[in-house]
């Protein structure tokens, strides 16, 4: 099945990658593990860095934000999050 998007363009099928990405964020959101399986390097990057300049102060916060996308991937359809995190590219919630 394709995805249309909201000019009527016809998207290529994409495998979801939303569990793995929600579970991720949940449990290793702190690191960033699911910026990189979402292809999201610079995010991702920032995300551990930051733990590692801090000695693990920051990630209370990035865990807390890796938490909040966990949610929002895992409640989002599929088809919903294939449009908006793979083919749109929306990096941050």
């Amino acid at each position: 099945m394709n995805i249309v998007d909201e000019k009527g363009n016809n998207i290529p099928n994409q495998e979801s990658k939303r569990v793995i990405s929600g579970i991720l964020a949940i449990l290793l959101g702190s690191l960033g593990v699911h910026k990189f399986v979402l292809g999201y390097t610079k995010q991702g990057l920032l995300l551990l860095i930051s733990a590692i300049i801090t000695f693990g102060i920051a990630t209370a916060v990035t865990g807390l934000i890796g938490l909040i996308e966990g949610i929002i991937y895992l409640t989002k359809t599929d088809e919903e999050f294939v449009y908006t995190y793979q083919t749109n590219s929306k990096p941050w919630f």
